[in-house]
């Protein structure tokens, strides 16, 4: 019997209280299906598909109802409570689910959604975590590239970018130099996918396509000069990295920001900086 998972047992003893269940041809390892979700007019030997956790007491116990979430898979969840060592998730279940502070990857308050998947702890209990989701999206979404999508942030990575799962479902990422700077993990975005890799993972945009997207990064190119005293120490042939840290846009759309002001006559380029006209 699989904890934490959907399978199909057999009757093997009736009780007042319910009916005791088990898999084929191993009686001696049984599961109590209480009787309130016993269908009516089962017999012994009857197959059932259960969902098998543990109660408040900490035995193993089936249900016939659906949890929002199994072993290997990922949802979203409403928090509850929190207590004093972590979380508690509505999960669909009589008892709900158990969320541990060090599972979480930001702090989370009761009315939260957030996307967790299920794991078996080391008392062999079930309980929900923020970490590992990565694996655990599907990469064959129906989206096609130019889609606006809706996802919700899961992950933060200074090297790789910002992680979304899409629809809550599908694998996807918004790359490292786009700020995300004000955006955390929970947060629903809508985005533009870019690019569909091999994988099937997905490549996001907050920003507008480049010809709508000029304009407004042109405005925070000549800020940032602004902010230099008029005098950028450094051109359109500055690496990706220093382009990141101080516009946080990606290289390309910085040089056609600043292709825009140099046709307009608003800056000039030298060898070393790009200098604002007056």
């Amino acid at each position: 019997m699989k904890l934490g998972e959907k399978q199909k047992l057999v009757i093997v003893k009736k009780v007042d209280f319910g009916v005791y269940l088990a898999e084929p041809g191993k009686e001696e390892k049984r599961v109590l299906l209480p009787a309130k979700q016993v269908p009516e007019g089962s017999l012994d030997g009857d197959g059932l598909e259960v969902f098998l956790y543990k109660d408040s007491s900490d035995r193993m116990i089936a249900t016939k109802r659906q949890p929002m979430l199994t072993l290997g898979k990922t949802a979203v969840l409403k928090v509850l409570e929190i207590g004093r060592i972590g979380a508690f998730l509505d999960w669909g279940l009589e008892k709900d689910l158990f969320l541990p502070f060090k599972e979480m990857t930001k702090k989370v308050k009761p009315g939260d959604e957030i996307l967790v998947t299920l794991y078996i702890d080391k008392s062999e209990r079930l309980c929900a975590s923020m970490k590992g989701l990565y694996d655990l999206l599907q990469t064959d979404s129906p989206y096609q590239k130019e889609d606006m999508v809706s996802g919700r942030i899961y992950e933060f990575s200074d090297n790789f970018g910002t992680f979304v799962a899409v629809d809550d479902t599908y694998s996807a990422m918004i790359p490292a130099f786009e700020d995300c700077s004000k955006l955390q993990v929970g947060d629903v975005v809508t985005a533009r996918i870019t690019n569909i890799k091999p994988d099937g993972k997905l490549d996001l945009t907050l920003r507008a396509k480049a010809y709508m997207q000029m304009d407004a990064d042109a405005d925070k190119v000549m800020r940032v000069i602004d902010a230099y005293a008029g005098v950028l120490p450094f051109n359109d042939k500055a690496s990706p990295e220093v382009i990141k840290k101080e516009f946080q846009m990606s290289k390309n759309a910085f040089k056609r920001a600043v292709g825009r002001l140099y046709k307009e006559h608003r800056i000039e380029i030298t060898d070393r900086s790009i200098r604002k006209l007056t």
